[in-house]
Order: structure tokens, then C-alpha cells, then sequence
């Protein structure tokens, strides 16, 4: 059986993600902040494919210390990780002259580090088995410049960038690396606001993407990948 390791697991894309994934049978790997939610979580993976196995423990990805706990504890439990999807983020809905001055620290921590510091954890362990996939869920925000979320967008910038250095490094090795680029997903970064679900790009869609591009041909790797909603961003 294969092996994922996926943040930010327990909500929106994430979630949608890890349901894909053990629903073809891929053991997993996840972490939250929230000890009650993981273990409900971990509960509803096992009761929906009982021949999977989840290694699931609490952690702050943000925390380089408790992230390198995770990889190394999800590495124990299931082995070999060959699928590694990088899709913790957060976003914050302002611009850049109006934010709190530890923002940018604040969400590279999130947006950029966690991917930064699972790559250099399982890179060469991938490069040895000459095998395995990197997803990293950037967003359209990297493309196109949100003014409102100054900050976000340059993380996102800076994911996309790192996500192109990762691609280049791990070809000559037959590693896949791909990144995700969704618009405006119904995920928790649009509570409380008045939003159409059908208007939307939905966490299922992401999550169908990835499986579509992980079960494409050995010599198949899609560079990227744009997900926007039918009638345009919102």
C-alpha cells in the first residue's frame, strides 16, 4: 500500500483531499491542532476503509520542531512516504499597509515554511526509491495579486516559486511535483461571509484533481493545475 503525509488534513481542501486519498486505499498521515477533532476525524477515516492504516498525531505545523515530529512519526508508523501534500494555509483578508506587523512572519510560518521543511525532511528519502509525488496547494493568488490579501499573496508567491525549484531538483530523480492552484474554494476562509456554494470552486474538486493527476501514467507529470470557478473568481 502507499503512503501519504497531508497537512491541514482535518478542514476544507485538506479534508476533501485525505478522503480521496483513503478512499483509494492510501494509508495517511495526519495532523491537527485540535486533539478532539483529529481523533473524529482518524475514527470516520478507519470506519470508511477499515484496511487503512492512519497515523495521526497533534502538532502546529507552523512549529518547525513539532512538524519534524510529525514526519517522523507518520514515517514510523506507515514507512516509506511517497505522496506528500502540502496544503496548510491560512488567509487573511487585508492589505499589507493595514496588517499587524508580525503577519508576514505569521503566514509564511504557515503558508511556506511547513512545505519548505517537509521537503528537505523526505526529499532525498524520495530520491533514494526513485519514486513519489509532491502537491503543493498554492492558490490563483500567486498568478494574479489579491490587493486585499497583500501578505497571503506573497506566501502563495513564494509557495508557487519553491514548488518550481522542487519540480526542477527531483525530475532527473522521476519524482512528480505539482502544483494545485485553486480560485475561490468553499472552504472556512469565507465563513460569515454571504457566498453560493454553486458559485464556487468546492473542496471535492481540488480533491478529485489530485487523484486524477496522482493515477496518471509513470512518464505523466502535470506542472500545474488552475481550478476557478465556471464564472470567474469572486
Amino acid at each position: 500500500m502507499k503512503n501519504a503525509i497531508i497537512t491541514g488534513a482535518t478542514k476544507g481542501m485538506g479534508r476533501a483531499i485525505t478522503i480521496a486519498l483513503v478512499k483509494q486505499g492510501i494509508n495517511v498521515g495526519i495532523c491537527a491542532r485540535n486533539a478532539k477533532e483529529l481523533a473524529a476525524f482518524e475514527a470516520e477515516l478507519l470506519e470508511m476503509a477499515p484496511g487503512i492504516r492512519v497515523a495521526a498525531t497533534v502538532a502546529d505545523v507552523s512549529d518547525r520542531h513539532q512538524l519534524k515530529k510529525f514526519a517522523e512519526f507518520t514515517e514510523k508508523k506507515l514507512g516509506f512516504i511517497g505522496i506528500i501534500v502540502n496544503n496548510v494555509g491560512m488567509y487573511k483578508h487585508v492589505p499589507i499597509l493595514e496588517d499587524d506587523e508580525n503577519s508576514m512572519e505569521k503566514q509564511l510560518g504557515t503558508n511556506l515554511f511547513p512545505a519548505y521543511e517537509l521537503y528537505r525532511f523526505f526529499g532525498k528519502r524520495l530520491v533514494s526509491a526513485g519514486e513519489g509525488h509532491i502537491f503543493n496547494v498554492c492558490s490563483v493568488a500567486a498568478l494574479n495579486p489579491v490587493m486585499e490579501a497583500g501578505v497571503y499573496s506573497v506566501t502563495k508567491y513564494a509557495l508557487l516559486g519553491l514548488n518550481n525549484v522542487m519540480r526542477l531538483e527531483m525530475q532527473p530523480h522521476g519524482i512528480k511535483v505539482t502544483a494545485i492552484i485553486p480560485g475561490s474554494t468553499l472552504t472556512d476562509s469565507w465563513k460569515g461571509m454571504d457566498v453560493n456554494k454553486n458559485d464556487m470552486v468546492l473542496p471535492e474538486d481540488v480533491a478529485s484533481a489530485i487523484i486524477t493527476i496522482y493515477n496518471m501514467s509513470k512518464g505523466a507529470n502535470v506542472d500545474q493545475i488552475i481550478i476557478k470557478p465556471a464564472g470567474g473568481q469572486l
